[in-house]
Protein backbone atom coordinates (compact mmCIF):
# COMPACT_ATOMS: atom_id res chain seq x y z
CA UNK A 1 0.00 0.00 0.00
CA UNK A 2 1.07 3.86 -0.28
CA UNK A 3 0.00 6.62 1.43
CA UNK A 4 -1.83 9.67 -0.41
CA UNK A 5 -1.29 12.73 1.13
CA UNK A 6 -4.15 15.28 1.33
CA UNK A 7 -4.55 19.10 2.37
CA UNK A 8 -6.32 22.07 0.73
CA UNK A 9 -4.49 23.96 -1.68
CA UNK A 10 -5.11 27.72 -1.95
CA UNK A 11 -6.58 28.51 -5.62
CA UNK A 12 -3.11 30.22 -6.35
CA UNK A 13 -1.29 26.89 -5.50
CA UNK A 14 -1.70 25.31 -8.53
CA UNK A 15 -2.23 21.31 -7.82
CA UNK A 16 -1.60 19.35 -11.21
CA UNK A 17 -4.65 16.68 -11.53
CA UNK A 18 -2.15 13.73 -11.08
CA UNK A 19 -1.15 15.34 -7.24
CA UNK A 20 -4.98 14.90 -6.81
CA UNK A 21 -6.75 12.29 -4.54
CA UNK A 22 -9.78 12.20 -6.78
CA UNK A 23 -7.32 11.12 -9.62
CA UNK A 24 -5.50 8.37 -7.90
CA UNK A 25 -8.41 7.15 -6.91
CA UNK A 26 -9.24 7.07 -10.44
CA UNK A 27 -6.03 5.43 -11.33
CA UNK A 28 -6.45 2.75 -8.91
CA UNK A 29 -10.39 2.10 -10.56
CA UNK A 30 -8.56 2.07 -14.51
CA UNK A 31 -6.22 -0.49 -13.74
CA UNK A 32 -7.21 -3.88 -14.79
CA UNK A 33 -6.15 -6.29 -11.61
CA UNK A 34 -8.12 -9.61 -11.39
CA UNK A 35 -9.13 -10.53 -7.80
CA UNK A 36 -7.87 -13.16 -5.95
CA UNK A 37 -9.48 -16.25 -5.38
CA UNK A 38 -10.16 -15.27 -1.50
CA UNK A 39 -11.49 -12.14 -2.66
CA UNK A 40 -13.94 -13.24 -4.99
CA UNK A 41 -15.34 -15.57 -2.56
CA UNK A 42 -16.05 -12.63 -0.58
CA UNK A 43 -17.89 -11.26 -3.17
CA UNK A 44 -20.05 -14.15 -3.43
CA UNK A 45 -20.64 -14.15 0.29
CA UNK A 46 -22.11 -10.15 0.04
CA UNK A 47 -23.84 -10.61 -3.03
CA UNK A 48 -25.77 -13.42 -1.09
CA UNK A 49 -25.71 -11.62 2.16
CA UNK A 50 -27.32 -8.06 0.42
CA UNK A 51 -30.18 -10.29 -0.98
CA UNK A 52 -30.95 -11.87 1.97
CA UNK A 53 -31.75 -8.44 3.86
CA UNK A 54 -32.99 -7.05 0.46
CA UNK A 55 -35.59 -10.16 0.50
CA UNK A 56 -36.63 -9.91 4.23
CA UNK A 57 -37.67 -6.14 3.77
CA UNK A 58 -39.73 -6.29 -0.03
CA UNK A 59 -42.88 -5.50 2.17
CA UNK A 60 -41.53 -2.66 3.97
CA UNK A 61 -42.79 0.99 2.96
CA UNK A 62 -39.73 2.46 1.91
CA UNK A 63 -38.96 -0.67 -0.47
CA UNK A 64 -42.43 -0.65 -1.79
CA UNK A 65 -42.22 2.79 -2.54
CA UNK A 66 -38.70 3.03 -4.34
CA UNK A 67 -39.76 0.02 -6.20
CA UNK A 68 -43.12 1.61 -7.33
CA UNK A 69 -41.06 4.79 -8.56
CA UNK A 70 -38.39 2.59 -10.08
CA UNK A 71 -40.55 0.26 -12.04
CA UNK A 72 -42.51 3.36 -13.08
CA UNK A 73 -39.60 4.25 -15.57
CA UNK A 74 -39.00 1.97 -18.97
CA UNK A 75 -34.96 0.68 -20.16
CA UNK A 76 -33.12 3.41 -21.54
CA UNK A 77 -32.08 3.07 -24.74
CA UNK A 78 -29.07 2.46 -24.06
CA UNK A 79 -29.15 -1.05 -22.65
CA UNK A 80 -30.38 -4.21 -21.79
CA UNK A 81 -31.93 -3.12 -18.74
CA UNK A 82 -31.84 -3.73 -15.25
CA UNK A 83 -33.67 -5.70 -12.59
CA UNK A 84 -35.42 -4.15 -9.62
CA UNK A 85 -35.49 -7.12 -6.29
CA UNK A 86 -38.98 -8.36 -6.03
CA UNK A 87 -40.16 -8.27 -9.42
CA UNK A 88 -39.28 -9.10 -13.12
CA UNK A 89 -39.49 -5.63 -13.98
CA UNK A 90 -36.41 -4.21 -15.89
CA UNK A 91 -35.79 -0.70 -15.51
CA UNK A 92 -33.16 2.15 -16.06
CA UNK A 93 -30.26 1.19 -14.26
CA UNK A 94 -30.12 3.99 -12.19
CA UNK A 95 -33.85 3.49 -10.84
CA UNK A 96 -33.10 -0.07 -10.41
CA UNK A 97 -29.68 1.25 -8.17
CA UNK A 98 -32.38 3.20 -6.74
CA UNK A 99 -34.77 0.54 -5.25
CA UNK A 100 -32.28 -2.22 -4.83
CA UNK A 101 -29.82 0.09 -2.53
CA UNK A 102 -32.79 1.26 -0.24
CA UNK A 103 -34.02 -2.61 -0.35
CA UNK A 104 -30.33 -3.51 0.88
CA UNK A 105 -30.06 -0.53 3.33
CA UNK A 106 -33.71 -0.34 5.00
CA UNK A 107 -32.70 -3.13 7.71
CA UNK A 108 -29.42 -2.16 8.63
CA UNK A 109 -28.50 -6.04 8.37
CA UNK A 110 -25.51 -5.90 5.71
CA UNK A 111 -22.01 -5.60 6.20
CA UNK A 112 -20.09 -3.14 7.30
CA UNK A 113 -15.92 -1.48 7.99
CA UNK A 114 -15.66 1.25 10.87
CA UNK A 115 -12.25 3.45 11.19
CA UNK A 116 -12.18 6.91 11.12
CA UNK A 117 -15.23 6.81 9.49
CA UNK A 118 -18.19 3.67 9.40
CA UNK A 119 -19.88 2.63 6.70
CA UNK A 120 -21.92 -0.10 4.49
CA UNK A 121 -19.36 -0.76 1.45
CA UNK A 122 -22.09 -3.64 0.31
CA UNK A 123 -24.00 -0.24 -0.74
CA UNK A 124 -21.51 -0.65 -3.87
CA UNK A 125 -23.13 -3.83 -5.00
CA UNK A 126 -26.72 -2.40 -6.30
CA UNK A 127 -25.44 0.59 -8.76
CA UNK A 128 -22.51 -1.83 -9.98
CA UNK A 129 -24.75 -4.77 -10.52
CA UNK A 130 -27.57 -2.52 -12.14
CA UNK A 131 -25.25 -0.91 -14.52
CA UNK A 132 -23.61 -4.76 -15.29
CA UNK A 133 -26.60 -5.72 -16.01
CA UNK A 134 -27.39 -2.86 -18.35
CA UNK A 135 -24.39 -2.71 -20.51
CA UNK A 136 -24.38 -6.98 -20.49
CA UNK A 137 -21.19 -7.31 -18.71
CA UNK A 138 -19.93 -10.74 -17.47
CA UNK A 139 -19.92 -12.31 -13.78
CA UNK A 140 -16.19 -12.11 -13.88
CA UNK A 141 -15.94 -8.60 -14.73
CA UNK A 142 -18.85 -7.57 -12.17
CA UNK A 143 -16.45 -9.16 -9.53
CA UNK A 144 -14.08 -6.57 -10.65
CA UNK A 145 -16.39 -3.55 -10.22
CA UNK A 146 -17.57 -4.99 -6.99
CA UNK A 147 -13.73 -5.00 -5.67
CA UNK A 148 -12.74 -1.51 -7.02
CA UNK A 149 -16.00 -0.43 -5.03
CA UNK A 150 -15.08 -1.88 -1.62
CA UNK A 151 -11.43 -0.96 -2.08
CA UNK A 152 -12.14 2.83 -2.55
CA UNK A 153 -14.56 3.49 -0.10
CA UNK A 154 -12.54 1.27 2.84
CA UNK A 155 -9.21 3.38 1.69
CA UNK A 156 -11.14 6.47 1.95
CA UNK A 157 -13.03 5.37 5.41
CA UNK A 158 -9.54 4.17 7.13
CA UNK A 159 -8.52 7.91 6.76
CA UNK A 160 -11.22 10.13 6.37
CA UNK A 161 -13.70 10.97 9.33
CA UNK A 162 -16.73 12.78 8.02
CA UNK A 163 -19.22 12.24 10.80
CA UNK A 164 -16.49 14.06 13.42
CA UNK A 165 -17.95 17.24 11.18
CA UNK A 166 -22.01 16.07 10.82
CA UNK A 167 -21.68 15.49 7.10
CA UNK A 168 -22.98 11.65 6.40
CA UNK A 169 -20.88 8.66 5.94
CA UNK A 170 -22.37 8.50 2.29
CA UNK A 171 -19.87 11.10 0.91
CA UNK A 172 -16.92 8.26 0.84
CA UNK A 173 -20.04 6.01 -1.67
CA UNK A 174 -20.98 8.24 -4.15
CA UNK A 175 -16.73 8.07 -5.30
CA UNK A 176 -16.17 4.36 -4.92
CA UNK A 177 -19.65 3.55 -6.62
CA UNK A 178 -18.34 5.75 -9.27
CA UNK A 179 -15.35 3.50 -9.15
CA UNK A 180 -16.51 0.83 -9.24
CA UNK A 181 -18.41 1.58 -12.20
CA UNK A 182 -15.65 3.12 -13.93
CA UNK A 183 -14.12 -0.40 -13.49
CA UNK A 184 -16.63 -2.35 -14.46
CA UNK A 185 -16.96 -0.33 -17.85
CA UNK A 186 -12.99 -0.30 -18.29
CA UNK A 187 -13.10 3.44 -18.41
CA UNK A 188 -10.44 5.57 -18.57
CA UNK A 189 -8.37 7.56 -15.71
CA UNK A 190 -9.55 10.94 -16.82
CA UNK A 191 -13.40 9.61 -17.14
CA UNK A 192 -13.66 8.23 -13.76
CA UNK A 193 -11.68 10.71 -12.19
CA UNK A 194 -14.65 13.12 -13.44
CA UNK A 195 -16.99 10.91 -12.78
CA UNK A 196 -15.58 10.89 -9.15
CA UNK A 197 -15.45 14.68 -8.79
CA UNK A 198 -18.73 14.56 -9.50
CA UNK A 199 -20.53 11.88 -7.71
CA UNK A 200 -18.50 13.35 -4.12
CA UNK A 201 -19.75 16.83 -5.20
CA UNK A 202 -23.75 15.71 -5.29
CA UNK A 203 -23.75 13.37 -2.31
CA UNK A 204 -22.56 15.41 0.26
CA UNK A 205 -25.26 16.09 2.90
CA UNK A 206 -25.54 16.44 7.07
CA UNK A 207 -25.58 13.77 9.60
CA UNK A 208 -29.12 14.98 10.29
CA UNK A 209 -30.58 11.65 8.62
CA UNK A 210 -29.04 9.33 11.18
CA UNK A 211 -29.95 11.87 13.89
CA UNK A 212 -32.83 12.49 16.72
CA UNK A 213 -36.11 10.82 14.98
CA UNK A 214 -34.33 9.49 12.55
CA UNK A 215 -36.84 8.98 9.20
CA UNK A 216 -37.09 6.38 6.20
CA UNK A 217 -34.23 8.57 4.12
CA UNK A 218 -31.82 6.85 6.20
CA UNK A 219 -31.88 3.92 3.71
CA UNK A 220 -32.76 5.64 1.05
CA UNK A 221 -29.09 8.50 1.45
CA UNK A 222 -26.70 5.44 0.32
CA UNK A 223 -29.38 4.12 -2.17
CA UNK A 224 -29.35 7.86 -3.64
CA UNK A 225 -25.64 8.14 -3.28
CA UNK A 226 -25.56 4.85 -6.05
CA UNK A 227 -27.87 6.43 -8.01
CA UNK A 228 -26.19 10.04 -8.46
CA UNK A 229 -22.89 7.61 -8.98
CA UNK A 230 -24.44 6.04 -12.12
CA UNK A 231 -25.68 9.21 -12.95
CA UNK A 232 -22.24 11.05 -12.88
CA UNK A 233 -20.14 8.43 -15.02
CA UNK A 234 -22.71 8.68 -17.42
CA UNK A 235 -22.02 12.40 -17.64
CA UNK A 236 -18.37 11.78 -17.01
CA UNK A 237 -18.57 9.38 -20.00
CA UNK A 238 -20.10 11.92 -22.28
CA UNK A 239 -17.16 14.46 -21.27
CA UNK A 240 -18.48 16.24 -19.26
CA UNK A 241 -16.33 17.59 -16.42
CA UNK A 242 -16.65 17.97 -12.20
CA UNK A 243 -15.59 20.89 -9.60
CA UNK A 244 -11.52 20.69 -9.60
CA UNK A 245 -9.78 20.21 -7.17
CA UNK A 246 -13.09 18.10 -5.20
CA UNK A 247 -11.15 17.29 -2.61
CA UNK A 248 -8.23 19.86 -1.92
CA UNK A 249 -9.62 22.90 -3.32
CA UNK A 250 -9.93 26.23 -1.17
CA UNK A 251 -13.49 25.89 -1.50
CA UNK A 252 -13.73 22.33 -1.95
CA UNK A 253 -14.98 19.74 0.49
CA UNK A 254 -12.45 19.32 2.95
CA UNK A 255 -11.93 23.08 3.41
CA UNK A 256 -15.17 23.47 4.01
CA UNK A 257 -17.33 20.18 4.89
CA UNK A 258 -14.77 18.66 6.44
CA UNK A 259 -11.31 19.26 8.64
CA UNK A 260 -10.87 22.53 7.01
CA UNK A 261 -7.79 24.59 5.77
CA UNK A 262 -5.24 23.19 8.01
CA UNK A 263 -6.48 19.11 7.18
CA UNK A 264 -4.27 16.96 6.77
CA UNK A 265 -5.19 13.44 5.62
CA UNK A 266 -3.67 10.14 4.57
CA UNK A 267 -5.46 8.12 2.04
CA UNK A 268 -4.23 4.09 1.83
CA UNK A 269 -4.23 3.17 -1.80
CA UNK A 270 -2.71 0.05 -3.68
CA UNK A 271 -0.01 -0.12 -5.50
CA UNK A 272 -0.08 -0.32 -9.12
CA UNK A 273 -0.72 -4.24 -9.97
CA UNK A 274 -1.55 -4.82 -6.08
CA UNK A 275 -3.92 -6.95 -5.38
CA UNK A 276 -7.23 -5.19 -3.99
CA UNK A 277 -7.85 -6.57 -0.91
CA UNK A 278 -10.26 -4.33 1.33
CA UNK A 279 -13.27 -6.24 1.12
CA UNK A 280 -11.51 -8.60 3.55
CA UNK A 281 -11.27 -6.22 6.03
CA UNK A 282 -14.91 -5.94 6.01
CA UNK A 283 -17.23 -7.81 8.13
CA UNK A 284 -21.01 -8.67 8.01
CA UNK A 285 -23.74 -8.43 10.78
CA UNK A 286 -25.59 -11.73 12.75
CA UNK A 287 -28.23 -9.13 14.17
CA UNK A 288 -29.98 -6.49 12.33
CA UNK A 289 -28.88 -3.08 14.14
CA UNK A 290 -25.93 -0.84 14.27
CA UNK A 291 -22.86 -2.53 13.84
CA UNK A 292 -21.35 -1.25 17.09
CA UNK A 293 -24.63 -3.36 18.91
CA UNK A 294 -23.54 -6.52 17.70
CA UNK A 295 -21.44 -7.65 20.25
CA UNK A 296 -23.42 -6.24 23.07
CA UNK A 297 -26.49 -8.19 21.41
CA UNK A 298 -24.01 -11.05 21.91
CA UNK A 299 -22.73 -10.41 25.45
CA UNK A 300 -26.90 -9.57 26.40
CA UNK A 301 -27.48 -12.90 25.66
CA UNK A 302 -24.85 -14.74 27.31
CA UNK A 303 -26.13 -12.59 30.43
CA UNK A 304 -29.40 -13.35 29.92
CA UNK A 305 -28.77 -17.13 30.32
CA UNK A 306 -26.01 -16.69 32.87
CA UNK A 307 -27.86 -14.77 35.58
CA UNK A 308 -31.97 -14.45 34.48
CA UNK A 309 -32.50 -12.00 37.33
CA UNK A 310 -30.84 -9.33 35.23
CA UNK A 311 -33.96 -9.66 33.09
CA UNK A 312 -36.73 -7.80 35.60
CA UNK A 313 -35.62 -4.64 36.39
CA UNK A 314 -36.69 -4.89 40.24
CA UNK A 315 -33.09 -6.56 40.41
CA UNK A 316 -31.23 -3.83 38.94
CA UNK A 317 -30.33 -0.46 40.24
CA UNK A 318 -28.25 0.78 37.22
CA UNK A 319 -26.49 -0.70 34.10
CA UNK A 320 -23.67 1.10 32.74
CA UNK A 321 -21.98 0.41 29.20
CA UNK A 322 -18.66 1.18 28.94
CA UNK A 323 -17.24 1.54 24.92
CA UNK A 324 -15.72 3.76 22.47
CA UNK A 325 -16.95 7.14 21.62
CA UNK A 326 -18.23 6.34 18.91
CA UNK A 327 -20.37 3.83 20.34
CA UNK A 328 -21.47 6.69 23.08
CA UNK A 329 -22.40 9.75 21.00
CA UNK A 330 -23.99 7.73 18.05
CA UNK A 331 -26.16 5.24 19.40
CA UNK A 332 -25.28 5.41 22.96
CA UNK A 333 -26.68 7.95 25.61
CA UNK A 334 -23.95 10.16 24.50
CA UNK A 335 -26.00 11.34 21.78
CA UNK A 336 -28.56 13.13 23.80
CA UNK A 337 -31.16 11.85 22.09
CA UNK A 338 -34.70 11.36 23.76
CA UNK A 339 -35.65 9.24 21.42
CA UNK A 340 -33.10 6.27 22.15
CA UNK A 341 -34.94 6.11 25.18
CA UNK A 342 -38.44 6.35 23.51
CA UNK A 343 -40.65 3.24 23.51
CA UNK A 344 -42.99 4.80 20.72
CA UNK A 345 -40.02 5.99 18.77
CA UNK A 346 -39.27 4.51 15.12
CA UNK A 347 -37.33 1.36 14.12
CA UNK A 348 -35.13 3.25 12.42
CA UNK A 349 -34.33 5.10 15.77
CA UNK A 350 -34.16 1.79 17.48
CA UNK A 351 -31.79 0.27 16.01
CA UNK A 352 -30.13 3.30 16.83
CA UNK A 353 -30.43 3.01 20.18
CA UNK A 354 -27.85 0.65 22.54
CA UNK A 355 -29.65 0.86 25.90
CA UNK A 356 -32.41 -0.40 23.95
CA UNK A 357 -31.19 -2.60 22.14
CA UNK A 358 -28.60 -4.49 25.26
CA UNK A 359 -32.53 -4.61 27.45
CA UNK A 360 -34.26 -6.64 24.78
CA UNK A 361 -31.53 -9.03 24.26
CA UNK A 362 -30.82 -9.51 27.60
CA UNK A 363 -34.69 -10.02 28.04
CA UNK A 364 -35.54 -12.01 25.03
CA UNK A 365 -31.84 -14.03 24.89
CA UNK A 366 -32.17 -13.95 20.89
CA UNK A 367 -32.55 -10.95 18.19
CA UNK A 368 -34.91 -10.78 15.75
CA UNK A 369 -35.00 -8.43 12.95
CA UNK A 370 -38.63 -7.81 13.28
CA UNK A 371 -40.27 -8.54 16.50
CA UNK A 372 -37.47 -7.45 18.41
CA UNK A 373 -38.48 -4.18 16.79
CA UNK A 374 -42.33 -4.55 17.38
CA UNK A 375 -44.14 -1.69 19.12
CA UNK A 376 -45.86 -4.49 21.74
CA UNK A 377 -41.95 -5.31 22.18
CA UNK A 378 -40.93 -1.75 22.74
CA UNK A 379 -43.63 -1.15 25.21
CA UNK A 380 -43.47 -4.11 27.42
CA UNK A 381 -43.16 -1.98 30.90
CA UNK A 382 -40.59 -4.18 32.17
CA UNK A 383 -38.46 -3.90 29.21
CA UNK A 384 -39.28 0.28 29.34
CA UNK A 385 -38.40 0.56 32.87
CA UNK A 386 -35.19 -1.74 32.52
CA UNK A 387 -33.82 0.08 29.32
CA UNK A 388 -34.31 3.60 31.32
CA UNK A 389 -31.44 2.22 34.15
CA UNK A 390 -28.82 1.55 31.00
CA UNK A 391 -26.45 4.37 29.79
CA UNK A 392 -22.84 4.31 28.03
CA UNK A 393 -19.68 6.14 29.30
CA UNK A 394 -16.88 6.80 27.04
CA UNK A 395 -13.59 4.70 28.16
CA UNK A 396 -10.96 5.86 26.60
CA UNK A 397 -9.11 2.25 26.17
CA UNK A 398 -12.16 1.20 24.00
CA UNK A 399 -11.95 3.98 22.20
CA UNK A 400 -8.11 3.42 21.36
CA UNK A 401 -9.29 -0.24 19.93
CA UNK A 402 -12.32 0.83 17.62
CA UNK A 403 -9.35 2.91 15.91
CA UNK A 404 -6.86 0.41 16.30
CA UNK A 405 -5.28 -0.29 12.95
CA UNK A 406 -3.51 -4.09 14.48
CA UNK A 407 -7.00 -6.19 13.44
CA UNK A 408 -5.41 -7.86 17.04
CA UNK A 409 -6.40 -5.37 18.93
CA UNK A 410 -9.31 -3.42 16.49
CA UNK A 411 -12.91 -3.78 18.84
CA UNK A 412 -16.19 -2.89 18.74
CA UNK A 413 -17.65 -3.93 22.49
CA UNK A 414 -16.70 -3.06 26.12
CA UNK A 415 -17.50 -3.40 29.53
CA UNK A 416 -21.01 -3.71 31.56
CA UNK A 417 -21.54 -3.07 34.90
CA UNK A 418 -24.58 -3.65 36.72
CA UNK A 419 -24.94 -2.56 39.75
CA UNK A 420 -27.70 -4.59 41.76
CA UNK A 421 -30.66 -3.56 44.25
CA UNK A 422 -29.07 -5.93 46.72
CA UNK A 423 -26.11 -4.42 46.92
CA UNK A 424 -23.99 -6.59 44.47
CA UNK A 425 -21.93 -5.97 41.37
CA UNK A 426 -21.41 -7.51 37.86
CA UNK A 427 -19.13 -6.55 35.45
CA UNK A 428 -18.56 -8.40 32.30
CA UNK A 429 -16.71 -7.41 28.85
CA UNK A 430 -16.92 -8.60 25.20
CA UNK A 431 -14.62 -7.11 22.46
CA UNK A 432 -15.85 -8.79 19.50
CA UNK A 433 -19.07 -9.89 17.97
CA UNK A 434 -19.22 -13.41 17.59
CA UNK A 435 -19.61 -13.10 13.81
CA UNK A 436 -16.54 -11.10 13.37
CA UNK A 437 -13.89 -13.02 11.31
CA UNK A 438 -11.50 -12.93 14.71
CA UNK A 439 -15.01 -13.53 16.93
CA UNK A 440 -16.18 -17.02 18.52
CA UNK A 441 -18.16 -17.88 15.40
CA UNK A 442 -17.25 -16.09 12.30
CA UNK A 443 -19.57 -16.24 9.71
CA UNK A 444 -17.99 -17.86 6.45
CA UNK A 445 -20.51 -19.80 3.71
CA UNK A 446 -22.43 -21.53 5.33
CA UNK A 447 -23.74 -18.69 7.51
CA UNK A 448 -24.55 -16.64 4.88
CA UNK A 449 -25.91 -19.47 3.08
CA UNK A 450 -28.28 -19.48 6.03
CA UNK A 451 -28.55 -16.25 7.00
CA UNK A 452 -30.42 -15.82 3.32
CA UNK A 453 -32.63 -19.17 3.83
CA UNK A 454 -33.55 -17.61 7.23
CA UNK A 455 -34.59 -14.24 5.82
CA UNK A 456 -35.92 -15.21 2.59
CA UNK A 457 -38.29 -17.92 4.33
CA UNK A 458 -41.69 -17.13 3.93
CA UNK A 459 -41.05 -14.27 1.30
CA UNK A 460 -39.65 -16.65 -1.59
CA UNK A 461 -40.69 -19.76 -2.74
CA UNK A 462 -38.15 -22.68 -2.15
CA UNK A 463 -37.04 -22.96 -5.31
CA UNK A 464 -36.36 -19.31 -6.27
CA UNK A 465 -33.82 -19.62 -2.98
CA UNK A 466 -31.81 -22.45 -4.30
CA UNK A 467 -32.20 -21.23 -8.27
CA UNK A 468 -30.63 -17.74 -6.60
CA UNK A 469 -27.86 -19.32 -4.25
CA UNK A 470 -26.99 -21.14 -7.11
CA UNK A 471 -26.44 -18.70 -9.69
CA UNK A 472 -24.47 -16.49 -7.04
CA UNK A 473 -22.16 -19.33 -6.04
CA UNK A 474 -21.01 -19.33 -10.00
CA UNK A 475 -20.43 -15.62 -10.34
CA UNK A 476 -17.50 -15.35 -11.70
CA UNK A 477 -18.38 -17.86 -14.39
CA UNK A 478 -22.01 -15.96 -15.51
CA UNK A 479 -22.35 -14.79 -19.19
CA UNK A 480 -24.10 -11.27 -19.74
CA UNK A 481 -27.12 -12.98 -20.20
CA UNK A 482 -27.06 -14.99 -16.94
CA UNK A 483 -26.45 -11.82 -15.19
CA UNK A 484 -29.93 -11.00 -14.73
CA UNK A 485 -30.75 -14.27 -12.80
CA UNK A 486 -28.74 -12.43 -9.96
CA UNK A 487 -32.28 -11.26 -8.40
CA UNK A 488 -34.75 -12.19 -6.70
CA UNK A 489 -38.50 -12.23 -7.43
CA UNK A 490 -41.59 -12.51 -5.23
CA UNK A 491 -45.37 -12.87 -5.38
CA UNK A 492 -45.85 -8.80 -4.38
CA UNK A 493 -49.43 -9.00 -6.26
CA UNK A 494 -51.43 -7.97 -3.03
CA UNK A 495 -49.16 -4.82 -2.44
CA UNK A 496 -50.91 -1.93 -3.34
CA UNK A 497 -47.86 0.95 -4.73
CA UNK A 498 -48.53 4.20 -3.69
CA UNK A 499 -49.13 7.11 -5.89
CA UNK A 500 -46.63 9.55 -6.83
CA UNK A 501 -45.43 11.98 -10.21
CA UNK A 502 -44.09 9.16 -11.91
Amino acid sequence: MKLHPVRVYSSSEPLPREKQLAWSLAEVAAQNVPATAEVEAMVINRIIDNASVAAASLRRAPIVSSRSQATAHLVSRGGRGSTVFGTDALTSPEWAAWANGVAVRELDYHDTFLAAEYSHPGDNIPPILAVAQHMGKTGEELVRGIVTGYEIQIDLVKAISLHEFKIDHVAHLGPSAAAGIGTLLGLPTETIFQAIGQALHTTTATRQSRKGEISTWKSHAPAFAGKAAIESVDRAMRGQTSPTPIYEGEDGVIAWLLGGKDARYEVPLPEAGEPRRAILDSYTKEHSAEYQAQAWIDLARKLGREHPELKDPKNVASVVLHTSHHTHHVIGSGANDPQKYDPTASRETLDHSIPYIFTVALQDGSWDHSASYSPQRAARPDSVELWHKVTTREDAEWTRRYHAVDPAQKAFGGRVEFELTNGTRLVEEIALADAHPLGARPFARAQYIHKFRILADGVLAGAEIDRFLDIAQRLPELTAAELTGLNVTADLSDIRNPAGIF
